[in-house]
């Protein structure tokens, strides 16, 4: 079991082992974290499992899953999350995605939103706005980290890991993660050009919230990105990041509250 109360069990997809962790009886609500699976430890979790049937995977190559060679996109990881939810006979669906996991559940969206009720994008990545040399999406691969740090939180320190107080099996998993994210993201960079093509296929009602001094997307990418999903809402949080739900817990739980309903 999770510091976030889930209990944890393995799903063969096509072949894939996928690490579930599950929490809650209700509506379900399928969660896919980002890329640093900072949103497994949340207590807004343990406040929605009060309600939901919560439903927390972890994406192939992610937390302890199994990562096949045939898998080199989030668009892969989208087919097997839509095959995720056969698996497990779930219904009328809410997916909230964070960062990475927002581009993915949109790649779910477009390929069949009929078995989802609403859909929750958190800062994510995944299409392209601007031209070849606009930089839409910051780079985050080559840039100090001090840079990177303060681009992607208001508050810096509100990221520090200590990664001393982490065990090998932790650090593994940190190594693995960030590893499978340059893997499916790396080329071509953070957005699938096919993506921004497809978004007008989203007939689930759509809400995108974002940090307002989030400096890797910013919030203009973001409304550029609503924009392009049919009837989608747009809600911004002050005072926050990338990571709106960890720098402003309770703005965040309000906003998503009210659109789940």
């Amino acid at each position: 079991m999770s510091a976030a109360g889930l209990d944890y069990r393995f799903l063969k997809l096509g072949g894939v082992d996928i690490e579930v962790g599950m929490k809650g009886t209700g509506s379900p609500v399928l969660i896919l974290a980002g890329e640093e699976q900072l949103e497994t430890t949340l207590p807004l979790i343990g406040e929605l499992a009060q309600s939901h049937q919560v439903v927390v995977p972890s994406a192939p190559g992610f937390g302890k899953s199994g990562r096949p060679d045939w898998m080199t996109s989030p668009d892969d990881i989208a087919y097997l999350y839509l095959d995720l939810i056969d698996a497990m006979a779930l219904k009328a669906v809410a997916i909230v995605g964070f960062s990475l996991g927002g581009w993915i559940a949109a790649e779910m969206a477009v390929k069949n939103d009929t078995v989802l009720s609403k859909l929750a994008l958190v800062d994510p990545y995944g299409v392209k706005i601007g031209g070849p040399f606009d930089v839409d999406i910051q780079d985050i691969w080559t840039s100090h980290p001090d840079k990177v740090a303060a681009l992607k939180w208001h508050d810096p320190k509100k990221g520090e890991r200590d990664y001393t107080a982490m065990s090998d099996e932790e650090l593994s998993i940190v190594a693995r993660n960030l590893e499978s994210f340059a893997r499916f993201c790396w080329d071509p960079y953070m957005h699938d050009p096919k993506l921004k093509q497809r978004l007008h296929r989203i007939k689930a009602p759509t809400l995108f919230i974002w940090g307002e001094n989030d400096g890797i997307v910013t919030p203009a990418y973001g409304k550029a990105y609503a924009g392009l999903v049919p009837g989608a809402k747009f809600a911004s949080i002050p005072d926050a990041g990338h990571y709106p739900h960890i720098e402003q817990p309770a703005a965040f739980k309000k906003i998503l509250s009210e659109f789940l309903g």
